[in-house]
């Protein structure tokens, strides 16, 4: 008798894109760079629940990798969007969600003295090194390693296509290493346009880690002392660790600044914030998109913040990130499981002990994906005000067979 296999709707997307896109799919959304069983093409979202094409429903911890931070098709978000969308969205010009989108950020946002708004976290942070070059007429930024920016030619983790005059004028120092980072900064005597750094550091793979107070300090002062500008990259955290800007946390405040992601609950919209210092080369450089300025992002925005406000939605996701954190270490420990986790709880990453392939992980997240969660082995996920505590107490449910059979299979 032969067996009969079943094709899943997700493969048959997967072989028609094949055809048409090349190599299926690209880019981060691409589901090849995850373990088998992961599904790469989705249906639908609502709340902290995901759908694939298939109809298999997820508690979701990526939240479409950082831009839902209310949830799903949130209520509030969708009427505004709704509303503006009857009136227009892509039009000759700006409408007027867009002054009233620039108010408000700089209303809420400390450093800010101005608003530019673009599509992407690359548009933003391209444009802060643009108008640091600009305003500072110099040509070097520094950059910590291993840190992502965006996936432009100067900042795109890859190497392919890119040449080595794309990053001539980049300069590396070590993340909360003030050291390396004095040093990068001698190099770049004289030519310093800007110090970047990211919030807190998130780099793939790897322990994130917050911070450090002195080294926020200094990046500061050697700025201050160069005449150069402190970009702060706030695309992946902007808004979960605090409405002002992350660096809120530890002091500091930057000259520009770059959003994204969660700043119009998934809608696309990104923003570079400034001070005056750098107001006149903002005016003057020349960036542009057809797209940049339609008016539903700018409605879901404003929605978006109001909402986190009225909500109190950064002490929530604190609440049920330290909820998660605590439990999984709980469950960690009892099953002889060695996890680190590392970073805001907002943004939770789970890395195993002597891993260094992640093979721990990925078989860790099959076995979540398999019990209905949808976690990363190796990237940061994220927490939304969807989730409650309901929602994390199904995910250590999880989490406790999971870890069994991570346990089971490692000899702990």
């Amino acid at each position: 008798m032969n067996e009969t296999t079943t094709i899943t709707k997700d493969q048959r997307l997967r072989a028609r894109a094949a055809k048409v896109v090349p190599g299926g799919m690209y880019g981060h959304l691409a589901a090849k760079s995850l373990p088998a069983g992961y599904p790469q093409f989705f249906a639908r979202g609502e709340g902290c629940r995901l759908w694939d094409v298939d109809g298999r429903r997820y508690l979701d911890f990526m939240c479409s990798w950082g831009p839902i931070i209310l949830g799903h098709k949130d209520p509030a978000v969708e009427e505004a969007a709704e509303r503006q969308r009857r009136e227009g969205d892509c039009l000759n010009g700006p409408s007027e969600r867009m002054v009233e989108l620039a108010e408000r950020l700089v209303e809420t946002v400390p450093h800010a003295d101005w608003a530019m708004f673009q599509k992407n976290g690359t548009d933003a942070t391209t444009a802060a090194v643009t108008v640091a070059r600009a305003g500072t007429g110099r040509r070097k930024v520094l950059v910590a390693r291993g840190a992502y920016h965006g996936a432009a030619p100067w900042c795109t983790p890859s190497v392919v296509g890119v040449t080595a005059e794309d990053r001539a004028h980049i300069g590396h120092f070590e993340f909360n290493d003030v050291a390396s980072l004095e040093a990068a900064a001698e190099a770049a005597r004289g030519d310093l346009a800007a110090i970047l750094v990211s919030a807190f550091r998130h780099d793939l793979g790897r322990d994130q880690a917050l911070p450090d107070p002195a080294f926020a300090r200094r990046a500061r002062a050697l700025c201050d002392a160069a005449d150069a500008a402190l970009i702060v990259d706030d695309v992946r955290s902007g808004f979960r660790l605090s409405y002002g800007g992350s660096w809120e946390t530890v002091g500091v405040r930057p000259d520009l600044a770059a959003w994204s992601k969660a700043i119009a609950n998934g809608y696309a919209l990104a923003v570079l914030t400034g001070n005056d210092r750098f107001r006149d080369a903002a005016s003057r450089i020349f960036i542009t998109g057809s797209f940049w300025m339609t008016a539903v992002p700018m409605a879901a925005a404003l929605a978006t913040l109001g909402e986190l406000r009225a909500r109190d939605g950064i002490a929530h996701m604190e609440r049920m990130g330290t909820r998660l954190r605590d439990g999984l270490d709980r469950l960690a420990a009892r099953h002889g499981i060695g996890i680190r986790q590392t970073g805001p709880v907002q943004l939770p990453l789970i890395l195993f002990d002597d891993d260094p392939a992640f093979e721990k992980g990925s078989l860790f997240s099959v076995e979540m994906l398999a019990r209905g969660v949808y976690v990363h082995p190796r990237h940061n996920m994220f927490l939304s005000l969807a989730h409650r505590e309901a929602d994390i107490d199904e995910a250590l449910a999880a989490a406790d067979e999971a870890l069994a059979a991570v346990a089971a299979r490692s000899g702990a």
